[in-house]
């Protein structure tokens, strides 16, 4: 038999046609496709009231990187402790492995307690991103579950190496909810019809209640050495990430798409920052305006290696000097479920303003820098209510597997 229809014929006995569909990304086998992680979200929402720690622990993930993947403000004070109201849509970060032939998150554990069964654990406590089926399968499950049983919980997602359309991107899984449409979900993320059938290969628009599809986010990437524990980070537009120990923030858009790091000011101990062979700290950057054009020289962020963080300086000639650098705006922690936490589309380059800059939170003369936290200079608060809290995804990409 051909290896790719033995593969399918595994894939299906693993998700029979009874079960809600799903998108499934084969890997490591032939044809050959990539195994190494990539990062991924999965999105949620909470079941009931929760401590942002809370949630952060329900998925094996850190507090301040989960507030981060959905643009609420790690800064503020008392952040992990903050309570999420039942019913909140939220992203959640993941690490999306290759595992039995295809990609998923198996990273999560869940101690059960006296009232949790298989099917309650899976639709109620995780969403309908797993079901009691792959759960029995994960952890070899002859009968009853036993109190404080530690299982390991697989989550949906997908990596498509990072791109959409060899452009970068990060996927979303997504669990279609009750009474929502193929139509409905394409006007949510501002896409189309036809693009949501090509990324999930769908021979018709219909979708089901529990199917899970999966979405490409628009995003920016990092080009940092394999050797780096961070290798491969990549942030979805209009969002932030934590890395480096919590020592480094770094944001993509809404300008472009172009990965912008700065100190985060979130960690215990952090390693230096200043760029050698200057006065430069991660972040900053001059803008000179000369005959040839604006010379820039900018102090970026190289990789989080044994411990130390990486910075590189570099100088560019470029047609115009930038203006202010413009940061995703950061939310305040929602108290209520009505809140509407998407992204914005892909951005259009800005208009530029020439000359040199001086912005407060810099103590290099003529330099470009980010507030304390990396985040906006000024109220953050104030320039999120300017965007009415409310944002729209830009989706792009084809040939994903839907069973």
């Amino acid at each position: 038999m051909h290896p790719l229809l033995l593969h399918l014929l595994l894939l299906s006995l693993l998700f029979p046609s009874s079960l809600s569909k799903s998108t499934i990304e084969p890997c490591g086998a032939p044809p050959s496709t990539p195994t190494d992680p990539c990062p991924s979200l999965l999105s949620y929402t909470l079941y009931t009231d929760l401590k942002v720690a809370e949630l952060a622990a329900l998925f094996q993930t850190d507090p301040s990187a989960l507030l981060a993947a959905n643009s609420f403000d790690p800064s503020l004070p008392n952040a992990p402790n903050r309570i999420l109201p039942a019913g909140l849509p939220v992203r959640v970060p993941t690490t999306c492995s290759c595992s039995d032939g295809i990609r998923k998150s198996v990273s999560t554990r869940y101690v059960t307690r006296p009232s949790d069964t298989l099917s309650s654990i899976a639709e109620t406590v995780y969403g309908g991103l797993t079901s009691a089926d792959q759960i029995k399968d994960a952890n070899a499950i002859s009968g009853a579950l036993d109190v404080g049983q530690t299982l390991v919980i697989p989550l949906h997602c997908t990596c498509f190496n990072s791109t959409d359309n060899s452009l970068p991107a990060i996927y979303l899984s997504y669990v279609v909810k009750d009474g929502e449409t193929l139509q409905s979900i394409t006007a949510q993320y501002a896409t189309t019809l036809t693009d949501i059938m090509n990324v999930n290969s769908m021979g018709s628009p219909l979708v089901s209640p529990g199917d899970i599809i999966s979405i490409p986010l628009p995003a920016c990437s990092s080009m940092f050495p394999r050797f780096a524990s961070d290798y491969g980070l990549v942030v979805a537009n209009g969002t932030y990430a934590i890395t480096a120990g919590r020592c480094v923030q770094c944001s993509c858009g809404p300008g472009n798409l172009n990965l912008f790091c700065t100190p985060a000011s979130l960690g215990a101990s952090c390693s230096n920052m200043q760029c050698t062979g200057g006065t430069l700290m991660l972040g900053n950057y001059t803008a000179q305006a000369t005959s040839a054009g604006c010379s820039v020289t900018s102090c970026n962020y190289g990789g989080f290696v044994n411990g130390t963080i990486i910075t590189a300086l570099s100088t560019s000639i470029q047609p115009q000097c930038p203006g202010q650098h413009l940061f995703p705006p950061l939310l305040s922690i929602p108290t209520s479920a009505m809140h509407q936490s998407y992204l914005p589309p892909s951005p259009a380059p800005l208009p530029q303003a020439g000359g040199t800059l001086n912005m407060p939170g810099s103590s290099i003369p003529g330099s470009i820098a980010g507030g304390p936290s990396g985040g906006p200079t000024g109220s953050a608060h104030a320039l999120a209510n300017q965007f009415n809290h409310v944002f729209y995804l830009t989706l792009l990409w084809s040939g994903v597997l839907f069973l």
